[in-house]
């Protein structure tokens, strides 16, 4: 099956595209089979504490920075979705250099969710180089109709020096020149340059709403070492090495040695 890419679908113009307005949408990038396995894998990771395990060894590392019981690339469609091959290729594409992985995030959304006020995801390198590019893939495995919260961008925002949270107190308010994302068809996927600007705008829904399933995975252009946002940031990149998730197609996209110390939040 063919990938339609926002706009046209030449790699440099996608290229120019996504270095200007700092996102991409993939509509139906994600294969039937794989959302198959994947959306029971979320609700695993939900409904028997999975997640909560995970963001508790984050809030509370132990002394040599133990992994929680599980991590979400040791789930075998997570893992699969990390490295599936055409969402790599076009984010080598969009870089034109080696990438490795950084983070999987994944999520339930039931209706009624709140948002998420504006943020930009994007963490410093040691050269403060902000040429470096870092990307996050956002996942929604069934899709988005409106029904549980709208992703909402500023395009262009990535090129202004933004704190992650300076508009965090207008909430998901409208901004000027903002984009609403919320009308896509299952396994589609939004990439967004890290330091763009989005929000997560809570929407009405109605009666029989289905919940929305979500992961994001997060890579970065090598050229410098990156601050690892999971304390366990070691033991994460050798289960995926364990797990030849890469299957040696991407020899960068699990080297620890693009990686500072993890840093304690104060």
């Amino acid at each position: 099956m063919p990938l339609f890419f926002e706009g046209n679908g030449t790699v440099s113009a996608q290229r120019e595209h996504f270095a200007e307005s700092g996102y991409l949408v993939l509509p139906g990038l994600l294969p039937e089979s794989l959302l198959d396995r994947l959306v029971p894998e979320v609700d695993l990771w939900v409904d028997d504490g999975l997640r909560s395990r995970s963001i508790a060894a984050c809030l509370d590392p132990g002394p040599d920075d133990d992994p929680p019981p599980v991590m979400e690339l040791e789930l075998p469609a997570h893992g699969e979705l990390l490295t599936h091959e055409p969402l790599l290729q076009v984010i080598a594409d969009l870089m034109g250099a080696p990438f490795v992985f950084h983070h999987l995030h994944s999520d339930r959304h039931n209706p009624g969710a709140p948002g998420k006020p504006w943020h930009h995801d994007h963490e410093p390198n040691d050269r403060d180089d902000p040429g470096l590019v870092m990307v996050h893939a956002l996942h929604y495995l069934g899709g988005l109709d409106g029904t549980v919260g709208s992703l909402t961008v500023v395009p262009g925002s990535h090129h202004s020096p933004w704190s992650k949270s300076a508009l965090a107190h207008l909430d998901t308010s409208e901004l000027p020149g903002e984009v609403v994302i919320d009308a896509l068809p299952p396994g589609s996927t939004v990439l967004i340059n890290s330091a763009l600007l989005h929000a997560r705008r809570p929407t009405a829904s109605p009666p029989g709403t289905l919940p929305r399933y979500f992961v994001d995975a997060s890579y970065c252009q090598t050229g410098a070492r990156w601050r690892p946002v999971k304390p366990y940031w070691r033991h994460m990149l050798a289960a995926a090495r364990d797990l030849d998730l890469g299957g040696g197609r991407w020899p960068e996209l699990f080297a620890e040695r693009h990686f500072t110390e993890y840093a304690r939040p104060a």
